[in-house]
């Protein structure tokens, strides 16, 4: 199976995006390479991390990179297909940290561009719930759904998962 440049694979949380990316990446004769942006701060992240690890099983490359996301991907190889999970906690750790989050998404998106493999972005749909009550949260919901939106544009692929179903926004899953 031939995988697009780039798909994006949004969902809410716990929605089941992940391991359906997983998945479509599992069908690629590719090696894998998992792009893991989670800072492990405390034990429900460290457990998370653990159940995502259990989850895809042997044969994936694990790359864990909070912040240089761009630097990541420039290292990747033809021969590789690469899954970033995930777009949100990336960004959020860039604001978290003072950064522009405008400008690292520029970044990202000529990393993206430039990438010699194809790669499967997951993210966190953050439109179809509340405005958050503080003005970080509102910070990051916009930059989200900015990113999101940019994310979207430049990919070949985009699938919606809602309750582990898959829904093809745009482009064509490969069979």
């Amino acid at each position: 199976m031939i995988l697009p440049g780039l798909s994006l694979v949004l969902g809410g949380a716990s929605s089941g995006k992940s391991l359906f990316a997983e998945a479509l990446i599992g069908r690629s004769q590719l090696s894998r390479v998992y792009i893991a942006t989670a800072q492990l701060h405390d034990d429900e992240m460290r457990a998370k991390a653990a159940r995502h690890r259990a989850q895809r099983g042997p044969g994936w490359r694990t790359i864990e990179e909070p912040l240089d996301l761009a630097g990541a991907l420039g290292r990747i190889t033809p021969d590789e297909v690469v899954l970033v999970d995930c777009a949100t906690l990336w960004l959020t750790n860039h604001m978290l940290a003072g950064a522009d989050p405008q400008a690292v998404s520029d970044d990202l998106l000529l990393a993206l561009a430039t990438c010699s493999a194809p790669v499967v972005v997951v993210s966190n749909e953050v439109g179809s719930g509340i405005v958050p009550a503080t003005e970080l949260g509102r910070r990051f919901q916009t930059a989200q759904g900015q990113l999101n939106r940019q994310l979207a544009g430049a990919a070949d692929l985009a699938v919606l998962v809602v309750a582990g179903l898959p829904l093809t926004l745009k482009g064509v899953l490969p069979a």
